[in-house]
């Protein structure tokens, strides 16, 4: 799916390749900070690979996204999450064209393809997940261990690596890393982990199969996990994850995501070497409670933990 728009008279052409739906919440934030930088700059067209509902498409998916690179004769790219990488820059963009390519959202390590590269860099996407542990056991200190849930994927495999790496840094023990690929296994895993952890940090279960092999959307995959993890505390790695009914999370936003991207393309397209603009990665941090939920579970926090925290409530 293609959509574009033109502002103002256009100095240049951006190419934005989503690696995800148009739908998908992530998508949806990430372009909310695309546009805030570069909508008064030219024409942002934006593709989506739609590869949370299917991967296997994503390959043909990129072939047509450099279709489109090739007819805008786009001045900048921005590649956003992990498989925009993997199937459309490393094979068509990278040390293969003069246009600069910005990434955003992408969780493995950049050594995985092969970034920086001559006309590539961008901003690492890392999830707060030491923050949103420590934010949870001040809301529930009897939080000890945590099990994690998170669909079969690029993004889980990067996940894993990530706490892996910053295990020892963490609050809390984890008690189990599940990567479901279908709603059964997404019942049984919860089952499990909900005998062995205080409490379950959810993240990205979009696309995971339904009996009839049908895709879930995020909502319906994170709804199953919380009803059956019942009475016990949740933790969010997005936030709309707390919308849809978990305790609380420290969240990066998807809005910084494209910012950063944006700006830097930005500079790039008007001549900054991209030497000069390194890797970087998100920083910001928001802390979000789900007053619903804290009710439902008899919390009664200090006011000094919710002071600068965004309170909400669980979407119908």
């Amino acid at each position: 799916m293609i959509s574009s728009h033109t502002l103002h008279a256009a100095p240049f052409k951006v190419l934005v390749v989503m690696s995800y739906e148009e739908e998908f919440p992530w998508c949806g934030e990430v372009r909310e900070g695309i546009d805030a930088v570069l909508s008064q700059s030219g024409e942002i067209r934006y593709f989506y690979m739609n590869t949370k509902s299917d991967l296997a498409g994503g390959a043909k998916k990129a072939e047509e996204a450099y279709s489109v690179y090739l007819k805008l004769q786009a001045d900048g790219v921005i590649a956003v999450d992990d498989n925009a990488q993997s199937m459309f820059v490393v094979p068509y963009l990278k040390d293969k064209v003069a246009t600069p390519v910005m990434f955003c959202g992408v969780n493995a390590e950049p050594e995985k393809y092969g970034y920086p590269a001559v006309n590539v860099s961008g901003i690492l996407e890392r999830p707060h997940f030491g923050e949103s542990f420590a934010f949870a056991q001040q809301l529930v200190p009897s939080i000890k261990n945590v099990g994690f849930i998170i669909k079969d994927s690029p993004t889980g495999q990067a996940h894993f690596s990530q706490i892996q790496r910053e295990a020892g840094s963490y609050p809390v023990t984890l008690s189990g890393f599940m990567m479901p690929r279908t709603v059964a296994e997404i019942v049984s895993m919860t089952c499990e982990l909900r005998e062995t952890s205080d409490a379950l940090l959810v993240a990205a279960l979009a696309g995971v199969l339904d009996e009839s092999g049908k895709p879930v959307s995020e909502k319906e995959g994170v709804k199953i996990a919380l009803d059956i993890f019942g009475n016990k505390p949740v933790i969010g790695a997005e936030s709309y994850t707390v919308n849809y009914g978990a305790l609380c999370t420290v969240v990066r936003t998807g809005q910084e995501q494209g910012e950063t991207s944006a700006r830097m393309l930005l500079k790039a397209i008007k001549g900054t070497p991209l030497s000069l603009l390194p890797i970087t990665q998100n920083y910001k941090g928001k802390r979000i409670i789900n007053a619903t939920v804290m009710k439902a579970l008899g919390i009664k926090p200090r006011p000094e933990i919710l002071r600068g925290a965004e309170l909400v409530r669980t979407e119908e």
